[in-house]
């Protein structure tokens, strides 16, 4: 197992995942001399997308040491041929020593919550906007799917089987945010062997269709004994390739009553689940459990939570976002020299100076809104509110900071923040974000 967060191979570097503007700008920067301006830049959302009522910060780790492998090797230096001789001297020697603050992987998030804040030189900041982003949006678009889609499961486990639908890399990273969010396992090996995360997986109809009789005719028994002589009774066999109410009987009738489990990957899933739980039950196979998948969504994974499905498999609607595959995430340049500045571009409005946020919380856990003021400022007066610190170390002087949650610690801090929404914020309608977001401590708040 290697749990490196990075999502390129080792001692590789991240500084040319980024946009040519970012560069261009910096050479401008050091011709008139605002490069070593101190700046700040936060990363926030201006809105949901598709009118969701929470966001989930996913990548954070992943950012971190992306900042870290930012440095320019010789071979990308000679690539970069638009750039004068002292901007390529400074990229020759750059490293991020600047300090970075935000919410914890696996904190939810609303309109206008910043999520991360980068203070530093105007230089060493400007050409990480896109390293950045790119990971966020990426990462917490699948989280924030996938935390949907838990909790439409009500407590039944969810496999990650997305791999085929997505970048080969994609898919990996994809894997680790909807395992943040609450999957169990995932399919992809990659996924396991860089993050940690349970593997799981028996066989395709391909497997099923591989085992005919000499006359071409199909042997689904055959298929079933040897997956069986192989991965033992626990294992889980694919009912639909032919008929599926054969395929629960020859199942049982070659693994007996102890089988894990049978998956369909077909037709009317609700149905096919009543159907094929009272067939086990009647061949008194109480125990095998029933495993759908077949482009599942929250929604579809909800119209089923009355059924007797034990655990969903899900691909592509969790590798994309369903329907959302970015964040809508953005980064932008809120202070300089210590004074605020903000964009006033009509509907890209933001709101100037380096900030911070805090929750606050009724006594029975419930949360209230979220409060961001200036970041040098104490805490806002919350009356009697419990107040929870979203925002915290995450690198000092360039330096990751030692301690920060792992990947299953930020698991179990994002299920307990979902459990403290207001109960309306779990529905999966359209709507407005379950909480508001209110500015304390700015002169136009």
């Amino acid at each position: 197992m290697n749990l490196n967060n990075s999502s390129i191979p080792a001692n590789r570097s991240t500084a040319l995942l980024t946009d040519k503007y970012e560069l261009t700008m910096l050479e401008a920067a050091l011709i008139d001399g605002t490069a070593e301006r101190p700046a700040t830049f936060e990363v926030f959302s201006r809105r949901l997308p598709n009118e969701r009522r929470y966001g989930v910060v996913a990548g954070t780790a992943r950012v971190l040491n992306a900042i870290r492998d930012f440095v320019f090797t010789e071979d990308q230096l000679a690539d970069l041929d638009f750039l004068n001789a002292d901007t390529l001297e400074y990229l020759r020697n750059y490293r991020f020593k600047g300090q970075v603050d935000g919410y914890r992987e696996g904190e939810i998030y609303f309109p206008n919550s910043p999520l991360l804040t980068v203070r530093g030189t105007f230089a060493e900041c400007v050409i990480l906007e896109t390293v950045i982003l790119s990971i966020m949006n990426a990462d917490s678009a699948v989280a924030s799917a996938a935390a949907r889609m838990v909790t439409a499961a009500d407590g039944r486990p969810i496999i990650e089987m997305g791999s085929r639908r997505a970048h080969e890399y994609a898919a990996v990273t994809a894997s680790r945010a909807a395992y943040l969010a609450g999957f169990v396992a995932t399919s992809n090996l990659e996924a396991a062997y860089r993050y940690g995360i349970p593997a799981s997986g028996t066989s395709a109809h391909a497997w099923t269709l591989l085992h005919i009789n000499e006359d071409g005719t199909p042997n689904e028994a055959a298929a079933f004994k040897s997956q069986i002589e192989s991965l033992g009774v626990g294992t889980t066999l694919l009912v639909d390739t032919y008929d599926i109410t054969q395929g629960v009987a020859t199942a049982i009738e070659v693994a007996g009553t102890e089988l894990g489990g049978v998956r369909i990957d077909s037709g009317d899933l609700g149905v096919m689940a009543r159907k094929v739980r009272k067939q086990l039950d009647d061949l008194n196979a109480h125990n095998t459990k029933i495993v759908v998948s077949s482009d599942l969504d929250e929604f579809a994974i909800a119209g089923l939570r009355g059924e007797p499905v034990d655990v969903y498999g899900v691909g592509t609607s969790v590798v994309n976002g369903s329907g959302a595959p970015t964040a809508g995430l953005v980064y932008k340049l809120v202070e300089v020299n210590g004074h605020p500045v903000a964009k006033r571009s009509r509907n890209k409005e933001s709101h100037g100076g380096a900030k911070r946020a805090v929750r606050t919380h009724r006594d029975t856990g419930t949360a209230i809104e979220e409060v961001v003021f200036p970041f040098n400022n104490d805490t806002p007066d919350t009356c009697k509110l419990n107040v929870l610190q979203l925002t915290i170390p995450l690198m000092r002087d360039g330096e990751i900071v030692p301690g920060l949650p792992t990947l299953e610690e930020s698991r179990d801090y994002l299920a307990k923040q979902l459990v403290s929404l207001p109960w309306e914020g779990l529905a999966l309608s359209r709507d407005e974000p379950v909480l508001h977001t209110r500015f304390s401590g700015f002169p136009d708040a």
